[in-house]
Protein backbone atom coordinates (compact mmCIF):
# COMPACT_ATOMS: atom_id res chain seq x y z
CA UNK A 1 0.00 0.00 0.00
CA UNK A 2 1.39 3.71 -0.60
CA UNK A 3 -0.59 5.58 1.89
CA UNK A 4 -2.25 4.73 5.18
CA UNK A 5 -3.71 7.42 6.58
CA UNK A 6 -4.91 7.77 10.68
CA UNK A 7 -7.31 10.46 11.42
CA UNK A 8 -10.20 11.82 13.13
CA UNK A 9 -13.17 9.51 11.25
CA UNK A 10 -16.21 12.21 11.40
CA UNK A 11 -19.24 13.14 9.03
CA UNK A 12 -19.22 16.64 8.30
CA UNK A 13 -22.19 18.23 8.08
CA UNK A 14 -22.41 21.46 5.70
CA UNK A 15 -24.48 25.02 6.47
CA UNK A 16 -24.64 28.47 5.07
CA UNK A 17 -24.36 31.47 7.36
CA UNK A 18 -23.89 34.84 7.39
CA UNK A 19 -21.09 36.66 9.23
CA UNK A 20 -22.89 37.63 12.58
CA UNK A 21 -23.73 33.86 13.20
CA UNK A 22 -20.18 33.73 13.96
CA UNK A 23 -19.96 36.14 16.21
CA UNK A 24 -23.20 35.51 17.99
CA UNK A 25 -21.76 32.23 18.21
CA UNK A 26 -17.98 33.22 19.42
CA UNK A 27 -16.98 31.81 16.66
CA UNK A 28 -13.20 32.30 15.28
CA UNK A 29 -13.93 32.40 11.43
CA UNK A 30 -11.73 29.88 9.63
CA UNK A 31 -10.96 28.22 12.40
CA UNK A 32 -11.90 24.72 14.44
CA UNK A 33 -13.42 24.65 17.82
CA UNK A 34 -14.21 21.30 19.44
CA UNK A 35 -17.75 21.47 21.23
CA UNK A 36 -19.36 19.34 23.47
CA UNK A 37 -22.99 16.80 21.92
CA UNK A 38 -25.04 19.51 23.39
CA UNK A 39 -23.47 22.93 22.17
CA UNK A 40 -23.18 20.62 18.83
CA UNK A 41 -27.02 20.05 19.18
CA UNK A 42 -27.94 23.45 19.87
CA UNK A 43 -25.65 25.21 16.69
CA UNK A 44 -27.36 22.96 14.45
CA UNK A 45 -30.96 23.68 15.66
CA UNK A 46 -30.92 26.87 13.82
CA UNK A 47 -29.64 26.02 10.91
CA UNK A 48 -29.90 24.67 7.01
CA UNK A 49 -28.32 21.64 6.38
CA UNK A 50 -26.99 21.60 3.12
CA UNK A 51 -25.00 18.14 2.81
CA UNK A 52 -24.11 16.02 4.91
CA UNK A 53 -20.81 13.79 3.87
CA UNK A 54 -18.07 11.27 5.28
CA UNK A 55 -14.85 14.04 6.14
CA UNK A 56 -12.48 13.79 8.30
CA UNK A 57 -8.56 15.75 7.23
CA UNK A 58 -6.56 12.71 6.54
CA UNK A 59 -9.96 10.86 5.06
CA UNK A 60 -10.41 13.36 2.54
CA UNK A 61 -6.99 13.34 1.70
CA UNK A 62 -6.96 9.62 1.53
CA UNK A 63 -10.01 9.95 -1.09
CA UNK A 64 -7.91 12.02 -2.83
CA UNK A 65 -4.83 9.67 -3.45
CA UNK A 66 -7.57 6.85 -4.19
CA UNK A 67 -9.03 8.69 -6.74
CA UNK A 68 -6.04 9.35 -8.65
CA UNK A 69 -5.34 5.55 -8.90
CA UNK A 70 -3.27 5.08 -5.29
CA UNK A 71 -3.66 2.47 -3.11
CA UNK A 72 -4.36 3.91 0.00
CA UNK A 73 -5.84 2.84 3.59
CA UNK A 74 -7.52 4.27 6.50
CA UNK A 75 -7.78 3.85 10.20
CA UNK A 76 -10.56 5.96 12.37
CA UNK A 77 -12.88 4.99 14.92
CA UNK A 78 -16.26 5.74 14.23
CA UNK A 79 -19.36 3.88 16.45
CA UNK A 80 -21.40 0.87 15.35
CA UNK A 81 -24.23 3.65 14.71
CA UNK A 82 -26.47 5.15 11.26
CA UNK A 83 -23.36 7.76 11.03
CA UNK A 84 -20.67 4.59 11.34
CA UNK A 85 -22.07 3.12 9.11
CA UNK A 86 -22.26 5.58 6.00
CA UNK A 87 -18.95 6.38 6.80
CA UNK A 88 -17.66 3.01 6.03
CA UNK A 89 -19.59 3.17 3.34
CA UNK A 90 -18.22 5.99 2.02
CA UNK A 91 -14.76 4.83 2.20
CA UNK A 92 -15.36 1.93 0.67
CA UNK A 93 -17.22 3.69 -2.24
CA UNK A 94 -14.28 5.61 -3.23
CA UNK A 95 -11.93 2.52 -2.49
CA UNK A 96 -10.10 2.90 0.08
CA UNK A 97 -9.32 0.11 2.72
CA UNK A 98 -10.69 0.35 5.96
CA UNK A 99 -8.50 -1.24 9.13
CA UNK A 100 -11.44 -0.42 11.56
CA UNK A 101 -13.66 -2.64 12.92
CA UNK A 102 -16.65 -1.35 14.00
CA UNK A 103 -18.36 -1.81 17.43
CA UNK A 104 -20.54 -0.66 20.26
CA UNK A 105 -19.40 2.40 21.56
CA UNK A 106 -20.20 4.34 24.37
CA UNK A 107 -20.22 7.86 22.06
CA UNK A 108 -21.62 8.72 18.79
CA UNK A 109 -19.94 8.70 15.48
CA UNK A 110 -17.96 11.86 15.54
CA UNK A 111 -19.26 15.19 13.42
CA UNK A 112 -18.10 18.43 12.22
CA UNK A 113 -20.50 21.51 11.63
CA UNK A 114 -18.79 23.19 8.69
CA UNK A 115 -20.11 26.40 8.37
CA UNK A 116 -19.70 28.32 5.22
CA UNK A 117 -19.56 32.30 5.26
CA UNK A 118 -20.17 34.29 1.86
CA UNK A 119 -16.83 34.91 1.63
CA UNK A 120 -16.66 30.87 0.94
CA UNK A 121 -14.15 30.51 4.33
CA UNK A 122 -15.28 27.73 6.90
CA UNK A 123 -15.21 27.75 10.08
CA UNK A 124 -15.71 24.23 11.85
CA UNK A 125 -17.46 23.15 15.35
CA UNK A 126 -16.70 19.59 15.69
CA UNK A 127 -17.72 17.24 18.21
CA UNK A 128 -15.18 14.23 18.17
CA UNK A 129 -17.68 11.89 20.09
CA UNK A 130 -15.78 8.27 19.75
CA UNK A 131 -13.39 9.68 16.67
CA UNK A 132 -11.05 11.35 19.86
CA UNK A 133 -11.05 8.06 21.79
CA UNK A 134 -8.99 6.58 19.52
CA UNK A 135 -5.99 4.12 21.03
CA UNK A 136 -3.21 1.87 20.11
CA UNK A 137 -5.39 -0.93 20.17
CA UNK A 138 -6.78 0.95 16.92
CA UNK A 139 -3.27 1.01 15.51
CA UNK A 140 -2.74 -2.00 12.47
CA UNK A 141 0.92 -2.14 13.06
CA UNK A 142 0.41 -4.74 10.17
CA UNK A 143 -1.28 -2.21 7.66
CA UNK A 144 1.61 0.60 8.79
CA UNK A 145 4.41 -1.60 8.13
CA UNK A 146 3.14 -2.55 4.38
CA UNK A 147 2.72 1.48 3.64
CA UNK A 148 5.64 3.51 2.06
CA UNK A 149 3.88 6.38 4.23
CA UNK A 150 2.08 6.67 7.34
CA UNK A 151 -0.37 10.19 6.95
CA UNK A 152 -1.23 11.40 10.45
CA UNK A 153 -3.62 14.82 11.07
CA UNK A 154 -2.60 17.29 14.13
CA UNK A 155 -6.29 17.59 14.74
CA UNK A 156 -5.88 13.87 16.20
CA UNK A 157 -3.13 14.56 18.50
CA UNK A 158 -4.04 15.03 21.85
CA UNK A 159 -2.93 13.85 25.52
CA UNK A 160 -3.52 10.19 26.43
CA UNK A 161 -4.68 7.29 24.36
CA UNK A 162 -4.74 9.30 20.93
CA UNK A 163 -0.72 10.01 21.59
CA UNK A 164 -0.62 6.73 22.35
CA UNK A 165 -2.01 5.47 19.15
CA UNK A 166 -0.34 8.13 17.33
CA UNK A 167 3.67 7.38 18.67
CA UNK A 168 3.12 3.67 17.84
CA UNK A 169 2.43 4.69 14.63
CA UNK A 170 5.56 6.30 13.76
CA UNK A 171 7.33 4.23 15.77
CA UNK A 172 5.93 1.72 12.97
CA UNK A 173 6.02 3.38 10.34
CA UNK A 174 8.50 3.27 7.30
CA UNK A 175 8.20 7.30 6.53
CA UNK A 176 5.47 9.46 8.37
CA UNK A 177 4.33 12.77 6.93
CA UNK A 178 1.36 15.22 9.08
CA UNK A 179 -0.51 18.03 8.74
CA UNK A 180 -0.35 20.61 11.49
CA UNK A 181 -4.15 20.78 10.75
CA UNK A 182 -5.40 24.16 12.44
CA UNK A 183 -3.88 27.41 14.44
CA UNK A 184 -5.82 26.80 17.48
CA UNK A 185 -3.99 23.04 17.60
CA UNK A 186 -0.93 24.34 17.12
CA UNK A 187 -1.26 26.91 19.84
CA UNK A 188 -2.69 24.15 22.28
CA UNK A 189 0.03 21.52 21.78
CA UNK A 190 3.14 23.61 20.68
CA UNK A 191 6.08 22.07 21.99
CA UNK A 192 5.22 18.36 21.18
CA UNK A 193 4.33 19.45 17.35
CA UNK A 194 7.82 21.42 17.34
CA UNK A 195 8.89 18.17 18.43
CA UNK A 196 7.81 16.12 15.76
CA UNK A 197 8.49 18.34 12.99
CA UNK A 198 12.04 18.17 14.34
CA UNK A 199 12.57 14.51 14.77
CA UNK A 200 10.11 12.64 13.78
CA UNK A 201 8.13 13.69 10.63
CA UNK A 202 9.83 12.96 7.29
CA UNK A 203 6.66 15.50 5.87
CA UNK A 204 5.14 18.42 7.56
CA UNK A 205 2.30 20.09 5.57
CA UNK A 206 1.16 23.04 7.02
CA UNK A 207 -0.60 27.12 6.16
CA UNK A 208 0.87 30.29 7.03
CA UNK A 209 -0.52 30.32 9.84
CA UNK A 210 0.00 27.46 11.84
CA UNK A 211 4.03 27.05 10.65
CA UNK A 212 4.51 31.58 11.72
CA UNK A 213 2.74 30.42 14.66
CA UNK A 214 4.71 27.06 15.58
CA UNK A 215 7.78 28.37 15.11
CA UNK A 216 6.95 32.16 16.29
CA UNK A 217 7.84 33.93 13.26
CA UNK A 218 8.04 37.48 12.39
CA UNK A 219 8.25 36.83 8.05
CA UNK A 220 8.43 34.58 5.63
CA UNK A 221 12.05 34.68 5.60
CA UNK A 222 12.04 33.21 9.13
CA UNK A 223 10.41 30.52 7.86
CA UNK A 224 12.65 29.97 4.57
CA UNK A 225 15.82 29.70 7.32
CA UNK A 226 13.64 27.38 9.41
CA UNK A 227 13.22 25.19 6.67
CA UNK A 228 16.39 24.89 5.56
CA UNK A 229 17.88 23.93 8.50
CA UNK A 230 15.29 21.55 9.35
CA UNK A 231 16.54 19.39 7.01
CA UNK A 232 13.37 17.87 6.60
CA UNK A 233 10.56 18.47 3.83
CA UNK A 234 8.19 20.93 4.68
CA UNK A 235 5.15 21.87 2.69
CA UNK A 236 3.03 25.13 2.96
CA UNK A 237 0.45 26.86 1.49
CA UNK A 238 -0.06 30.33 1.55
CA UNK A 239 -3.45 31.20 0.02
CA UNK A 240 -3.29 33.35 -3.04
CA UNK A 241 0.99 33.69 -2.07
CA UNK A 242 0.60 29.61 -3.31
CA UNK A 243 2.97 26.76 -2.19
CA UNK A 244 6.50 26.49 -1.43
CA UNK A 245 8.28 22.99 -0.81
CA UNK A 246 11.94 23.63 1.36
CA UNK A 247 14.31 20.89 1.81
CA UNK A 248 17.13 21.94 3.49
CA UNK A 249 18.36 24.39 0.79
CA UNK A 250 16.36 23.74 -1.78
CA UNK A 251 13.32 25.90 -2.19
CA UNK A 252 10.55 25.38 -4.60
CA UNK A 253 7.76 27.76 -5.52
CA UNK A 254 3.96 27.00 -6.90
CA UNK A 255 1.73 29.87 -8.35
CA UNK A 256 -2.05 29.45 -7.76
CA UNK A 257 -4.53 28.68 -10.43
CA UNK A 258 -5.94 32.05 -11.10
CA UNK A 259 -9.70 33.12 -12.33
CA UNK A 260 -11.48 30.22 -10.43
CA UNK A 261 -15.38 30.36 -9.02
CA UNK A 262 -14.74 29.58 -5.52
CA UNK A 263 -17.51 28.10 -3.83
CA UNK A 264 -15.83 26.52 -0.75
CA UNK A 265 -12.78 26.23 0.76
CA UNK A 266 -13.25 23.07 3.00
CA UNK A 267 -10.48 20.87 2.31
CA UNK A 268 -8.59 22.74 0.15
CA UNK A 269 -5.84 22.07 2.07
CA UNK A 270 -6.88 18.20 2.52
CA UNK A 271 -6.77 17.90 -1.23
CA UNK A 272 -3.41 19.67 -1.62
CA UNK A 273 -1.66 17.14 0.69
CA UNK A 274 -3.22 14.38 -1.49
CA UNK A 275 -1.93 16.11 -4.50
CA UNK A 276 0.99 16.33 -3.32
CA UNK A 277 1.60 13.09 -1.82
CA UNK A 278 0.36 11.31 -4.92
CA UNK A 279 3.45 12.98 -6.95
CA UNK A 280 5.88 12.48 -3.85
CA UNK A 281 4.94 8.51 -3.86
CA UNK A 282 5.11 7.93 -7.98
CA UNK A 283 8.78 10.15 -7.71
CA UNK A 284 7.56 13.09 -9.32
CA UNK A 285 9.95 16.30 -8.82
CA UNK A 286 9.07 18.22 -5.86
CA UNK A 287 7.93 21.50 -8.62
CA UNK A 288 5.46 18.73 -9.75
CA UNK A 289 3.95 17.38 -6.70
CA UNK A 290 3.26 21.11 -5.62
CA UNK A 291 1.44 21.37 -8.97
CA UNK A 292 -0.88 18.59 -8.49
CA UNK A 293 -1.14 19.67 -5.39
CA UNK A 294 -2.63 23.22 -6.21
CA UNK A 295 -4.02 21.19 -8.96
CA UNK A 296 -6.36 19.10 -6.44
CA UNK A 297 -7.20 22.00 -4.47
CA UNK A 298 -7.96 24.42 -7.01
CA UNK A 299 -10.42 21.32 -8.03
CA UNK A 300 -12.04 21.14 -4.76
CA UNK A 301 -12.79 24.97 -3.43
CA UNK A 302 -15.18 25.29 -6.74
CA UNK A 303 -17.90 23.07 -5.12
CA UNK A 304 -19.51 22.34 -1.82
CA UNK A 305 -17.91 19.78 0.50
CA UNK A 306 -14.61 18.76 0.87
CA UNK A 307 -14.20 16.04 -1.05
CA UNK A 308 -14.13 15.79 -5.17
Amino acid sequence: MKVIGIGNAIVDVICKVEDNFLSENNLTKSTMKLVNEAEFKKLLSNLKIEETISGGSVANSIVGLSQLGNKVGFIGKVNEDDLGNKYEEGLKKEKVEYFYSKKKEELPTGTCLILITPDSERTMCTFLGTAGKINENDVDVNAIKNSGITFLEGYLWDEGNPKKAFDKAIQNSNKVAMSLSDQFCVERHKPHYLDLVKNKLDITFANEQEIFSLIKAKNFDEVISFGKQLGRLIVITRGEKGSVAIQKDKVVECDIQKNLKIADLTGAGDLFAAGFLHGYINNLSIKESLKKGTEMSSKVIQKIGARL
